[in-house]
């Protein structure tokens, strides 16, 4: 059997041998062969940090080598990336794979000079890397051009391929690269680099959404066998009433340190001062609120600063700041961060993962997991969780200790090495209406036929029925998005020009407006618009404190200087819906009698209460519970199922929430909440549209305000309900 590496070109066979490596990895001998002598779809799928990047470059080089002779001028590889900071990573690993192969690379995004991004489009060759919005304005600016510049295009490699499933980010890609392929005239062979997720086949329809596909699916097998892993409980005591009190006027207001978040702060300052590590905080809040209190630690005992924030909202400059940093073995630093250090970008070798509180999916987990344990050590995380003091007054939900649970459910599940498939769901209309106008501005206008076959037939949105199609359509003549011409074409009506003419039609998700704050003229980050700060007000922001000394509302401009006060400012964006595997994990670990190895004493004590209240209130065969005027509901399903609930139980004029691990029926009593559930389960809605009709606030698209109410029942149930799982799993309580 030919060894895979004997396929390479001689130049990419150098440039290993350069490396010094001994040999290839698993998957990068198993991608060889289908990338370079097929035309097949590709999905390499590993941890970070596990080679998927040479993987896929080493036979696509090997590839365009080859065929030099014949080939044309143009664009030869197309690579896809959500972030801009993967972009400028990845260009200079991808330069020195290219060094003396006469290929070159052309970064291109936001922060690419327009004299560079001319110089492309004028004589496009070599390989690009781009965003899906930059292609997008691409499309939209230079649509005569598209067939011209991507005329000799081998391959389009798609990084972080799990990040757009499911999401008006990927609808958008999906409609991109089919417009691509249908410019050209061919199929382009996709290559997609991807996290481990729990159904790789919905990995592979995305890559594809025509019927007629062949996608070859390549799982590494490279995961660490030994894993060192906790989870560590705080608890949290109620504030004395003097922490409570009032501050006295031009007092310096600082938000008081819970003890449970000042222990963990402890923790990770005794922990892993001194090495590299990564510490996951969930949101921009608590990154900039660790940040501080770790930064003050330093101070107080007079060593360097370890810890450094990395954020959306923070300027290039200090996030690119913090990974320059992190990647020098002389010096010691620990990135407090969101997911911006979830995917790929290189920050060298990272000794463990600090988890503040659960990610709301095992797969974000895993990825967090697989940044750490290089050089032969075992992947290492510790996970945190606050619990509050129990009082009379507590939640059932802090009763069962909900938090400490979830924790070691995801644990577990993480252990027993599952993950959540991709969450695909919803009609997309919203995005619809963006690919609809920026098909009109690439082709100059476009006939409601060619809209149709373009967008659904084998587009990526052929799960829109074609009476939908045309209502959307009607509806967008009526906001003057479309005006129809005499021979039947669409072109943009008033508002539709004035949205693609806008440097914010490129992107396919909301971006809120925001105010640039600045120190000496210096910008340091973003906040958003709609939490304005008022003069002389403190902020904590990128890790230090300040003082606001002037706000321009006109330009959106906020003033900083140092200060001794301040509070983490409050972000927009929140969390996301957990699966239902991890509450059917929760029930099975509050149905058990042992305890999970991976936890620290407090949380084993955390574990031992919601087991105690549990057991007295006998939740494991009874799934409802009375409290005060309120009925518990315990479904142990996840969020889609429980929000659809919630909705049901509106439809049926009863009042509830989706909180977590319960479901709450307000101000009733457990017959009515049951009589209710079980005429829904005899005569439900016909459809998530016609339950969508009690919502009130249903605009989450782009362009959703542009809906009829028709159109945005549809488009949010498909979203956010799901009545037919809902119905077996009512249907499994009453039998």
């Amino acid at each position: 059997m030919t060894d895979p590496y004997q396929l390479l070109a001689q130049p990419v066979q150098r440039w290993v041998h350069k490396q010094g490596w001994e040999s290839l990895r698993p998957i990068q001998n198993a991608a060889i062969e289908p990338i370079l002598n097929t035309d097949d779809d590709v999905i390499l799928s590993a941890s970070t940090a596990s080679g998927k990047t040479e993987a896929a470059f080493l036979p696509i080089l090997s590839r365009l080598i080859s065929n030099t002779e014949e080939q044309e001028s143009g664009c030869q590889v197309l690579y896809v990336a959500p972030l801009k900071a993967l972009i400028n990573d990845q260009l200079n690993r991808i330069e020195l794979m290219t060094d003396g192969m006469n290929i070159p690379v052309t970064p291109w995004h936001g922060d690419i000079s327009a004299t560079r991004k001319k110089k492309f489009r004028d004589k496009p060759d070599g390989i690009l890397l781009i965003t899906p919005e930059s292609i997008e304005s691409l499309m939209v600016n230079h649509g005569p051009h598209i067939s011209r510049i991507f005329h000799a295009l081998s391959h389009v490699v798609i990084d972080e391929l799990h990040s757009y499933i499911g999401d008006e980010r990927g609808i958008q890609l999906q409609s991109l690269l089919h417009r691509i392929d249908i410019a050209l005239r061919r199929r382009v062979p996709r290559v997609g680099l991807s996290a481990t997720l729990g159904d790789m086949d919905i990995a592979a329809s995305f890559m594809r959404p025509e019927k007629k596909r062949k996608v070859v699916l390549i799982n590494s097998s490279d995961d660490a066998e030994e894993l060192r892993i906790q989870v560590r409980g705080y608890e949290s005591v109620a504030p004395s009433l003097e922490k409570l009190a009032l501050p006295e006027e031009d007092e310096e207001v600082n938000e008081p340190v819970e003890n449970d978040v000042f222990q963990i702060a402890q923790h990770l300052y005794k922990t892993l001062r001194g090495s590299h590590n990564l510490i996951f905080a969930n949101s921009r809040r608590n990154v900039e609120h660790y940040a501080d209190i770790l930064r003050q630690m330093c101070e107080e005992h007079r060593v360097p600063i370890e810890f450094l924030p990395h954020h959306g909202s923070l300027s290039k400059e200090i996030r690119e700041f913090a990974e320059e940093q992190i990647k020098k073995s002389s010096t010691p630093k620990n990135i407090i961060c969101t997911s911006t250090l979830e995917m790929g970008i290189d920050i060298g070798d990272v000794g463990s993962i600090a988890q503040i509180e659960s990610p709301f999916e095992v797969s974000a987990m895993r990825q967090r997991l697989g940044r750490s344990g290089r050089r032969g050590d075992p992947p290492t995380m510790r996970t945190y969780i606050r619990e509050e003091e129990l009082v009379p007054m507590s939640s059932v939900q802090a009763r069962l200790r909900e938090h400490t649970f979830q924790a070691s459910a995801m644990t577990q599940l993480l252990l027993n090495k599952w993950c959540e498939p991709p969450l695909v769901k919803g009609l997309h209309l919203s995005t619809m209406i963006q690919q609809i106008l920026s098909i009109i501005a690439q082709h100059g206008g476009a006939t409601a036929d060619q809209l149709w076959k373009v967008l659904t037939v084998d587009g990526p949105f052929s799960h829109v029925e074609q009476p939908v199609f045309v209502d959307l359509l009607k509806q967008m003549g009526e906001k003057q998005l479309l005006m129809q011409m005499t021979d039947g074409a669409l072109h943009h009506g008033k508002v539709g020009e004035q949205i693609a003419n806008h440097y914010s039609f490129y992107a396919a998700f909301n971006t809120p407006e925001e105010f640039t704050l600045l120190v000496g003229g210096k910008r340091i980050g973003r906040l958003p618009f709609d939490r304005p700060l008022a003069v002389h007000s403190y902020l904590i922001f990128a890790g230090k404190r300040w003082l606001v000394i002037n706000v321009d509302p006109d330009k959106k401009i906020i003033d900083l200087k140092p200060a001794k006060g301040g509070n983490p400012p409050i972000f927009t964006g929140g969390g996301g819906l957990l699966h239902g595997e991890i509450r059917h994990e929760m029930y099975r670990l509050y149905c058990d009698s042992t305890e999970p190895t991976f936890l620290n004493k407090q949380s084993r004590e955390f574990i031992k209460e919601g087991r105690d209240f549990f057991a007295r209130n006998k939740l494991k065969d009874q799934w409802f519970l009375q409290d005060g005027k309120d009925v518990h509901l315990f479904f142990w399903e996840g969020d889609v199922i429980q929000d659809t609930v919630v909705a049901l139980l509106a439809y049926h004029g009863v009042r509830a929430e989706n909180g977590g691990i319960v479901v709450t029926a307000i101000e009733t009593n457990k017959d009515r909440v049951i009589n209710a559930l079980e005429e829904l389960v005899d005569y439900p809605p016909k459809s998530e549209e016609e339950l969508s009709r009690e919502i009130k606030n249903k605009w989450i698209g782009k362009f959703d305000n542009f809906l009829s109410d028709d159109l945005l029942n549809k488009s949010y149930g498909s979203h956010r309900f799901d009545i037919e799982d809902t119905l077996t799993s009512l249907k499994k309580k009453f039998s």
